[in-house]
Order: C-alpha cells, then structure tokens, then sequence
C-alpha cells in the first residue's frame, strides 16, 4: 500500500534551465543532498531506459523512465531496490509497493517555472520524504535563480 505525496516549487527561470538543472549530473548531485548526502544516478533519462539511483553505499533505488516530454514532464516507475550494488526487483518486500511512480511537471507560471513533483511511497518512508522533498527543491531553485536563464 502506498501514498501519494505532491510538492512544488515557483522557480525564477526558465523551463529549459530548470530541466537541466534538475535532470544534468553535477546539478543532480546537488540538490539531492537532502534526500542523501552523495547521491547520483547511472543511466538514461530517455523514455524506456532503466535508471539506477545510487547512494554512496551502494543502495538505491533502480527504476524505469515511462515518459520524457522535453521540459514538461517525466514519469519514473520504480522497479525495485538496490543493496550493496545488487538489484531486488522481485521480493515480498518491493512487491507490496504495487507500482509506485515519482512524476515531474514543469509549467509556466507568470514568467516562473513551477516544478510539481508528484510520488507514491510507502508508509514507512512518507515522513522522510516530506521532509526531504522540500529542502531538495529549494536547493534547486537556489541553483536555477543563480544561473545564466535565471528570470
């Protein structure tokens, strides 16, 4: 069983800018810290592509990317876990989650981008997401309203 959980952000720049900043490597590794210190991810945002979100203790999450509207929106379906570098995607554990999916919009909203974040979790870690997600997403309007598409 899990919940859904939604967050958003006014950021003063553009939808291009803040997709990068969002979805590029070294922008990544910044404003997740709140989520975890060291975080990154290994693979492809493209649509159908597997992606691995890491820790530097090698758990993560690995997961799937069901759509990519450039600068609108993405849809990722989380598959499973990852322990010490290896995948579960078919335990009692992950199955009890059904399919759990961490959405992404971006939309104009007078001359700003509003990022809304949308994510099913599971009981056990809704209070750390809600406390999380809005500190990752104001390390990420911080990043975007310093850089050169700022508004």
């Amino acid at each position: 069983m899990s919940t859904k959980l939604e967050f958003s952000v006014r950021i003063q720049a553009t939808r291009p800018h803040v997709w990068r900043a969002m979805l590029d490597d070294p922008t990544y590794r910044v404003w997740t810290r709140p989520f975890c210190e060291g975080s990154y991810y290994e693979g492809s945002w493209d649509e159908g592509a597997r992606i691995r979100f890491l820790s530097p203790d090698g758990g993560g999450m690995v997961a799937q990317i069901v759509a990519n509207r450039l600068h609108e929106f993405i849809s990722i379906r989380h598959l499973g876990i990852i322990r010490d570098g290896v995948e579960d995607t078919d335990s009692a554990a992950v199955k009890a989650w059904g399919a759990a999916f961490e959405n992404y919009r971006f939309r104009d909203v007078d001359g700003a981008t509003e990022v809304s974040v949308e994510c099913d979790t599971a009981p056990e870690f809704e209070d750390y997401l809600r406390d999380a997600w809005p500190k990752a997403l104001a390390v990420l309007r911080v990043l975007c309203e310093a850089g050169p598409d700022a508004v």
